[in-house]
């Protein structure tokens, strides 16, 4: 089939161009499009209307979006005997875990234990209906129970007596669970990966070492020392009167040390007996139960004949909890409390919403699940909102309970409901022995479980690997912890993070880029052991034969800063033709220096087009590099004329107005350049329709009409085809496959016969005034008979846009051809005049 009969299948409205003043344009492009493609396809515009009415609900939307808040549904139904094994025996463990840890947090917050009772009892028995992981335990955390604390001493010492504490700590978590509820509900998840790693980091640490300082005196029984100042004066403190220490040192340090030797015995218990690891695992994960248990028998022992009075105590204790939720009802949302406690939400949010997430997604890429964070947000903030009608305090994951669950082997979050009922039976049947469990104990519990958080020294090796830009940030931020206050720490890392991004951002580096012939080698060893294995299949083994022979252009750096082999020597496409990658979005804050850099690289290696532009001096610019006349102007005339210009946008999704209007700004420039000739703009890998239709709108995406008005120029087009059998038959797909054998068969030169064709007509003046012919179609595409082969080939992307090409390799080509073919009229329009001249001479 000829390609005009081919071309014959388009005979509607090829390019979009709205304004009357480019219809003369619009008919030239359309007839060199129809002369070029197989079938017609022009890009449908996005709309604001299509836009809006995408985001309308719709009933399955709806329908999805609430059975995703209840996730339970989804699993509750295949409920079987052995996961309900399984969650009851993790679930037990976890809640003989959490009950000595829950109290001690809860002192941690000034409170008292049996807040940390409640808080843990609603996160344990909530989570399990909005929750996405099986692995995550709700309840007090050291760090969460910290900032509770910080909190309520920072307004109580500005308001003494106006607030207690109990409403302090009930007014913050709930307006917490509510702002996290809404973020819940609103699927705004997102929002927590603007947070970088590098600054939860530091905070952990910096409030691990806080926390180590602030149960030091409790732990050697130092009285008199205030916690709340910052970290490194209570550590001077401590140390200025180690001279007081009394009696509660011998409990706290050796239960610092007896929890240390359970858990490094039974560390090794688990490498060297591997059969009953999971015993081991389960007695170390028990060790906190254990420590407490011993240490309470001690107190009960010591204090069984003594009256229940402090004055009488040989060392401090928890002294009287009242049993059940005594403390539960409504919270206060007194106008002045919340104006007091909404300056420190921000911070609380952060910790709890970004160490819950990472606890949920750590387990999650660990056994093979998803976590939807929006949703645990959502299981976070309901876990505080109604905690607080129990009495209880802000709430999070807890990596240790959690780790806990995990090696007790927990089958579905239903095991949050068998930890509820230890907690339950805490809070009803064992205060009276909660009396004599040792502060000294709780206090050397917390600084056992806090030093696991702390970033350990392999880890800031890796940091210092990786990026040690981050790690000094890191360090800034522990400083910042340690010496000011944890608020400032995590404000200030994220500020750094997110300055060291914009900077990044600002000062990319673009880079033009070069052309290589590659072709794949594999070892011979290598190949002959593939040929063995795939003796049996020759189509394989013939597709790893041409695959080696294949030759590919591959686009690398020209200014060699890559990591490529500096041997090689990467060249230009073609003289006067550009390829510039961007590394980075291109947007309002980059885009004068990507800008700068492509103007200064492009004029530097061309030469303008004319040497005097007929400006005279006094009507130029002094600063204006490209029309600025030297005597070294003469010695550039062995550099090329500028034809085309290539952006790889494969970073590229979305574009501002100051990112295309500074397009549109060095597309003018250039022009300026180049005139009366103008330059081509190539963009490859643009896959965004918003984008796309925005450079159309300024111009880009189409050729150029030429100064004389008589077409688009040096045009070649070229589309990308892919083959199409969509509603074919059984026997159309067998003959298409019969032909596609018949062109594989096909030697090397037959095929570059078939290739394309490019048909010139030039004018003695060099100016191209004929139709170019050419057809360009992949090489692997189906082949079938004349009557269907228009239907088989179909445009991947619109023709009216021929410049917003599939690939870089497409837009090169491109290029080139234009090019080339611009050189190849140029010396005929030359050498034209040179004969003219000669004639007139000699006549």
């Amino acid at each position: 089939m000829s390609l005009l009969r081919l071309a014959s299948t388009i005979r509607k409205r090829v390019l979009h161009v709205e304004t009357d003043s480019k219809l003369k344009e619009k008919v030239t492009l359309e007839n060199e499009a129809k002369s070029a493609v197989v079938a017609s396809y022009v890009e449908e515009e996005p709309s604001i209307k299509q836009w809006l009415l995408g985001m309308r609900p719709t009933k399955d939307g709806t329908r999805n979006y609430i059975g995703s808040i209840f996730p339970f549904t989804t699993w509750l139904p295949r409920y079987n005997l052995t996961w309900l094994l399984g969650d009851a025996i993790a679930g037990l463990t976890v809640g003989f875990v959490v009950v000595p840890q829950a109290m001690a947090y809860a002192i941690l917050a000034e409170l008292g234990p049996e807040y940390g009772l409640y808080t843990s009892f609603t996160g344990a028995a909530l989570y399990w209906l909005f929750g996405t992981s099986k692995d995550i335990v709700i309840g007090t955390t050291a760090v969460g129970s910290l900032l509770i604390g910080g909190v309520i001493v920072s307004i109580e010492k500005e308001h003494p007596g106006l607030y207690s504490a109990e409403e302090i700590a009930k007014c913050l978590t709930l307006l917490s669970g509510l702002i996290l509820i809404f973020l819940g509900l609103f699927r705004l998840g997102w929002i927590i990966e603007l947070i970088p790693y590098i600054p939860i980091s530091a905070f952990v640490t910096s409030a691990s070492i806080t926390i180590i300082g602030t149960q030091l005196p409790k732990a050697l029984g130092i009285d008199g020392i205030d916690t709340r100042q910052a970290p490194f004066r209570v550590y001077v403190d401590v140390f200025k009167n180690l001279s007081d220490t009394q009696l509660d040192a011998a409990i706290g340090l050796s239960s610092i040390l007896l929890l240390w030797v359970i858990r490094q015995v039974c560390a090794k218990l688990e490498v060297r007996q591997p059969a009953k690891k999971r015993l081991w695992a389960t007695i170390s994960s028990l060790r906190l139960t254990f420590a407490i248990l011993l240490y309470t028998f001690i107190s009960w022992l010591v204090h069984r004949t003594i009256p229940h009075e402090k004055q009488y105590w040989k060392f401090k204790l928890v002294g009287k909890i009242e049993s059940g939720f005594k403390h539960a009802g409504v919270p206060s949302l007194k106008p002045d409390l919340v104006k007091l406690v909404l300056p420190e939400l921000p911070a609380i949010i952060i910790i709890l919403v970004i160490e819950h997430i990472a606890i949920a997604k750590s387990f999650g890429r660990r056994y093979g699940y998803t976590v939807i964070p929006s949703q645990e947000i959502l299981a976070q903030g309901v876990s505080n909102a109604l905690g607080t009608f129990l009495g209880g305090y802000a709430c999070t994951g807890s990596f240790g309970a959690s780790a806990v669950l995990t090696k007790a082997g927990v089958r579905t979050p239903l095991a949050g409901l068998f930890s509820a009922m230890i907690l339950i039976l805490a809070l009803y049947a064992l205060t009276a022995v909660f009396y004599y469990i040792p502060m000294a104990a709780l206090a050397g519990l917390i600084i056992h479980a806090v030093i696991n958080l702390m970033t350990s020294p392999s880890d800031l090796y890796k940091y210092w690997q990786l990026s040690p830009l981050e790690l000094l940030i890191w360090i800034v931020g522990v400083a910042v912890g340690i010496f000011v206050s944890l608020e400032t720490s995590i404000y200030t890392t994220i500020a750094l993070s997110f300055a060291v991004l914009l900077v990044r951002m600002a000062r990319p580096h673009g880079e033009f880029l070069g052309q290589i012939k590659v072709k794949r080698v594999v070892r011979e060893e290598m190949t002959e052991k593939s040929e063995a294995i795939s003796s049996n299949d020759s189509d394989t083994a013939c597709s790893s034969t041409e695959a080696q022979d294949t030759v590919r252009d591959v686009y690398l750096p020209m200014d060699k800063k890559d990591s490529s082999n500096p041997k090689l020597e990467v060249a230009m496409p073609y003289p006067g033709v550009f390829l510039y990658r961007f590394d980075e979005a291109l947007n309002y804050v980059n885009a004068a220096r990507h800008i700068d850099h492509m103007l200064s690289y492009i004029t530097a290696h061309t030469r303008r087009t004319t040497s005097n532009d007929n400006v005279p001096t006094k009507d130029r610019l002094w600063s204006d590099p490209i029309a600025r006349t030297s005597k070294s102007s003469a010695t550039r005339t062995h550099l090329p004329l500028l034809r085309a210009v290539i952006l790889d946008c494969s970073a590229l999704n979305h574009l501002d107005i100051t990112a295309i209007q500074a397009l549109v700004d060095v597309r003018n420039t250039l022009d300026r350049y180049v005139a009366p000739s103008v330059v081509e703009w190539h963009f490859a890998g643009l896959y965004n329709k918003w984008t796309r239709k925005s450079l159309a709108v300024v111009g880009f995406g189409r050729p150029a009409l030429s100064p004389g008005g008589d077409g688009p120029g040096n045009w070649c087009p070229a589309y990308s085809v892919a083959s199409s059998l969509a509603g074919a038959t059984e026997k159309d797909r067998r003959l298409a496959g019969a032909r596609k054998k018949e062109v594989d068969e096909m030697d090397e030169e037959s095929r570059t016969n078939e290739k394309q064709s490019c048909s010139v007509e030039t004018t003695r003046n060099g100016v191209a005034n004929g139709r170019v012919i050419r057809q360009e179609i992949d090489s692997q595409h189906v082949v079938v008979d004349d009557a269907r082969e228009s239907k088989s080939r179909e445009p991947v992307y619109g023709v009216d846009r021929p410049f917003f090409h599939i690939d870089l390799s497409d837009a090169v080509d491109t290029a080139v051809r234009d090019a080339r073919r611009a050189d190849l009229l140029l010396e005929r329009g030359n050498r034209v005049v040179d004969d003219e001249t000669s004639s007139e001479r000699s006549t």
